[in-house]
């Protein structure tokens, strides 16, 4: 297929990643008179339509709604966003980002897109268990989405490895499906939101197993056991069916980095937390791959129509030729 690439159809913003906080800035930048292109990719990539929300079953802490899935949640932010005319959503992998002259270009497998400002929403990925037999045995016992994989462990044992509110949220919706659920954490205490701790503890199919950690996974044709590091009622080996892992995420920079946006150790983009402006005039970041200690859709929301707002601020003040 021919690509693409004439500089007279330019956008006003390129929006990098399809999930709430990319969305949601381009229903902002819609609003302000940007012509705006999201690229998101739903098959197999880091860059999901709808982000990663989608694979959050329930969410309650989104104004608006008291109680919804965060699919349904993904899917109304998509449609506003879609009401606008001068919105363009589509389903490619940006491969590539270059300075050009006054513009950016945006490489994808079938085009070359240009913009005036770019927005980095590409989110994170799943931080990978890294252990002997987690390779050997993921997608055949090592799981990292509960909600997607939760329904194959009906009435078997499983394990969430980790500590935050999102493995008590894992727990939670896997004890739906499963007859007992371990949380394994390599901490003194795990440390969900407050309304998830009291849930954990009033729901008998959960057990926490605190400062501890998996060194091994065993199994045959599909996880057995897995070997913890410090013994568990007489034993280093529980037997289980499967496990979700829960560890953190991986933020999805890579493409910012040849543009020489500033990365910090954790591989966020550092941005000015009042604009969402990253160091290089005309790029712009916002929610979970940004450097901000506090990741939640709403947040990224509220920084993705902050980041087209400057967005639009930069273009005024600087009109292409």
């Amino acid at each position: 297929m021919k690509k693409s690439n004439s500089k007279n159809k330019a956008y006003d913003l390129i929006v990098l990643g399809a999930g709430g906080t990319g969305l949601a800035a381009a229903m902002y930048a819609a609003r302000l008179g940007l012509k705006t292109l999201v690229l998101g990719y739903s098959h197999g990539s880091e860059f999901p339509i709808g982000g990663i929300i989608t694979t959050t079953n329930i969410v309650e802490n989104y104004p608006g709604f008291i109680r919804l899935s965060g699919e349904e949640l993904a899917k109304k932010i998509e449609e506003h966003a879609k009401s606008y005319d001068l919105v363009e959503i589509k389903e490619e992998k940006a491969s590539a980002v270059k300075k050009q002259g006054n513009y950016f270009s945006v490489k994808t497998e079938t085009n070359d897109y240009f913009g005036k400002t770019v927005l980095f929403a590409t989110g994170t990925k799943w931080k990978k268990l890294d252990i002997k037999g987690s390779k050997e045995f993921e997608n055949k016992g090592v799981n990292y989405c509960a909600l997607c994989d939760g329904p194959l462990f009906r009435n078997k044992t499983v394990a969430v490895i980790g500590g935050s509110d999102s493995a008590a949220k894992d727990a939670l919706v896997l004890s739906e499906h499963a007859s007992k659920v371990y949380i394994i954490y390599r901490g003194n205490e795990i440390h969900p939101e407050i309304v998830n701790m009291g849930r954990i503890k009033a729901n008998k199919k959960i057990e926490i197993i605190n400062n501890t950690n998996l060194t091994e996974i065993r199994g045959d044709k599909s996880l057995k056991s897995v070997i913890l590091d410090k013994p568990y009622k007489s034993s280093n080996e529980l037997k289980l069916d499967g496990i979700f892992v829960a560890i953190g995420h991986i933020a999805l920079s890579d493409l910012a980095k040849p543009l020489g946006v500033k990365i910090n150790k954790s591989g966020e983009i550092i941005i000015d937390h009042k604009t969402s402006e990253t160091n290089i005039a005309g790029i712009f970041a916002a929610g979970d791959v940004a450097d901000k200690p506090f990741k939640q859709l709403i947040t990224g929301v509220a920084e993705g129509c902050t980041a087209a707002y400057s967005a639009y601020e930069y273009i005024t003040k600087h009109p292409k030729n």
